[in-house]
């Protein structure tokens, strides 16, 4: 029999944040513990910022019937000579049963002790406590609370509990709370408790009492809101995901409403001005011909018709944030970009403090500046941008916002008489910093870049904070593939081996190896191609960063070209024939000692294929690659595996050195298709 169920746990205001980042598992958190009672069945989540709701529209009145399934050790191990050993009681112990009462059954062709066990289905009335109780037990907001004299904790008091199968309260209590049917509103609405008699007129009375339920709906509500508010005003609301997603989960009733702040602030660079309303106060810029105004939208959820008093409010704490920033923007201004001071800020224990890592990073910089040698880039523009990349640390603006940290600096920068090249440099110093992240835009941004991030790996490494398993709290993986991505964006060669030994000089000695299998990791992880033809590219030895990328490409190329493993089986023979011999020593071929003309034709081609010089790795792959007919022909007219040692070495030394010319590239027979 199927019945309606409604569960509604009932708190004080949830915190966003924890919330959304809790989201993804919620469900499916509940479905699993549905799975282990045999009671699991379609149902549907809903959220405010003061209840979580579980809502079937059919629950399992009894549990599905089951069985399960104890397998144990071996007959071999459980008997000997006909009596059971410790092995076997303890297994009968375990399934609480008699030893007569346990049967045998095959197992991984194996005959092993087995029991089966007929579970008898119970009331899910009497279960729902438990699956309750353990689901929210298994939520994970970060940081919990407790209340009263409770030991246990959650993310916020929990206030009411409202259980109703088939509109019958289910008896229970969680956290000192007691399961009653009745539900709580908005509270401009009504601040009392309002009594429930079943799930029907649960939807009704949070309808009437000024609550959304539904968090799509909220979301649409707002959306719209905005659409309007644009239309009026002929503006242009930004619309920050995050932030809308943070709203809808703190409103019960949204309502969208523009308000306005004094000119004077727009002084301020507009990234001041968005951080400070969307960090401090949820408010959403407000645009116009592509440029921020003294508006802004916060989204009310107030019931009321006379919105006046809402926006009059906003705006009066909005404007001490923005009093405070143009203050300490002019202070800033005042006291111009220097690195006085960050001797005394500690980067890292063993690596110094913020002016040694600069001195480290200048380093880097000159150092590549040395290799890549980039046109229109001075020594001395680079040499200042790194050093005054960290400035704005000491700023009263970036010890207030740190997320603004190097546009702040970018912006003193300009304001203060630095070229653009240097002023856009600090800004992109941290680029990229995530995965679809917009990446420095010329060499000497690049090179800022690089520096930064190559003197964290080497740094870490040297002291041996290396990143194990998920665990990466210094964004090592992150730099990684952001040095992948700068070198690819701007053809800057990088050596993984070559460079990173180079470079590694003015860090304490460690075993650089690893450094380099961090790398390679990150290498496997990056090229989203078949995991073995980026194998089969590093076991070429290739380390060089652009040329790995190449290589990787006309590899993937070639491998997902029509007719491949027709060529494939061919030039796995080859590899299968080369796998014994030294390919640092090859045997000069010696035309002398060819016995066939299918000899003399693959050697000829052979040699026409390596006398042209190519433009890419693609066309020399395609080259090699066109030896198939003559290799198959080898190999259906020639004996590889001569009697006569000379002859036999010589046919071999003609296949490795086909091979070889392949290997430069890749080795493909550790290709999988």
């Amino acid at each position: 029999m199927l019945k309606t169920l409604l569960i509604e746990i009932g708190v004080e205001e949830l915190p966003a944040v924890p919330l959304l980042r809790e989201l993804k598992n919620i469900e499916k958190k509940y479905a699993d513990i549905l799975q282990k009672y045999s009671l699991l069945g379609e149902f549907e989540f809903y959220y405010t910022p003061r209840r979580l709701v579980l809502w079937h529209r059919e629950f399992k009145s009894m549990q599905d019937e089951s069985v399960e399934e104890f397998f144990g050790a071996p007959l071999s191990v459980a008997y000997k000579d006909g009596v059971a050993t410790p092995a076997a009681l303890g297994f009968a112990k375990k399934c609480g049963v008699e030893i007569n009462e346990i049967t045998k059954t095959i197992k991984d062709n194996k005959e092993v002790l087995y029991y089966k066990k007929n579970l008898k289905a119970e009331e899910s009335s009497l279960l729902l406590p438990t699956i309750i109780k353990e689901w929210i037990s298994s939520l994970e907001f970060g940081k919990s609370m407790r209340w009263g004299n409770l030991s246990e904790s959650f993310i916020r008091p929990i206030r009411w509990v409202n259980v109703q199968l088939s509109d019958e309260l289910v008896d229970m209590e969680i956290f000192g709370v007691k399961s009653a049917k009745k539900t709580f509103v908005h509270r401009i609405s009504n601040f009392d408790a309002i009594k429930i008699s079943g799930a029907k007129e649960y939807f009704e009375v949070l309808k009437n009492g000024g609550v959304t339920l539904f968090a799509a709906q909220r979301e649409e509500k707002i959306l719209k809101d905005f659409a309007l508010i644009e239309k009026a005003n002929d503006v242009k609301i930004e619309i920050d995901k995050d932030l809308l997603d943070e709203v809808v989960a703190i409103t019960e009733n949204p309502t969208a409403i523009i308000g306005s702040f004094d000119e004077e602030f727009l002084k301020l660079p507009p990234e001041v001005i968005i951080t400070s309303m969307k960090e401090h106060q949820r408010y959403f810029p407000v645009f116009k011909g592509g440029k921020l105004i003294n508006r802004f939208v916060v989204v009310s959820n107030a019931l009321t018709d006379d919105f006046s008093k809402v926006i009059e409010g906003n705006e009066r704490v909005l404007r001490p944030r923005l009093s405070d920033a143009l203050f300490f923007y002019n202070n800033d201004l005042k006291k111009g970009l220097s690195i006085a001071g960050l001797e005394k800020v500690v980067f890292m224990k063993g690596l110094g403090s913020v002016a040694d890592k600069i001195e480290r990073e200048r380093k880097i910089a000159h150092t590549l500046f040395d290799i890549y040698k980039p046109q229109n880039v001075s020594l001395e523009a680079l040499d200042r941008s790194v050093t005054l990349a960290k400035a704005d640390l000491m700023s009263e603006m970036v010890y207030e916002f740190t997320e603004l940290q190097g546009l702040m600096g970018s912006y003193y920068a300009t304001l203060l008489g630095e070229s653009e090249d240097i002023a856009t440099a600090i800004k992109e110093q941290y680029l990229p910093d995530g995965e679809d992240s917009a990446l420095p835009s010329n060499k000497m941004s690049a090179i800022v870049a690089m520096s930064l991030k190559l003197d964290t790996l080497l740094g870490l490494f040297s002291i041996n904070q290396i990143p194990t398993g998920s665990r990466d709290p210094f964004a090592l993986r992150r730099a990684v593939n952001g040095l992948i991505r700068v070198t690819k964006e701007h053809n800057l060669e990088f050596d993984i081996v070559k460079t990173l030994t180079l470079l590694s000089k003015n860090y304490d000695s460690f075993d650089m190896s690893k450094l380099e299998a961090f790398f390679l990791e990150r290498v496997r992880q990056y090229f989203k191609v078949n995991p073995s033809i980026v194998e089969a590219v590093l076991l070429s030895g290739e380390r060089e960063l652009l040329k790995l990328s190449k290589k990787i490409a006309a590899l993937e190329t070639l491998v997902n070209s029509e007719g491949f493993s027709e060529y494939f089986s061919t030039f796995k023979r080859v590899a299968n024939i080369t796998k014994d011999i030294d390919m640092s020593n090859i045997k000069v071929i010696n035309e002398k000692l060819f016995e066939n003309s299918a000899e003399e034709a693959l050697f000829k081609r052979y040699n026409e294929v390596c006398a042209i010089s190519y433009n890419s790795y693609e066309e020399e792959l395609d080259a090699l690659f066109s030896l198939k007919s003559k290799l198959d022909i080898f190999f259906n007219d020639v004996m590889v595996n001569a009697e006569d040692a000379a002859i036999r070495d010589n046919r071999k030394a003609l296949i490795a050195s086909i091979y070889k010319s392949i290997l430069k590239i890749a080795d493909i027979k550790e290709i999988a298709l």
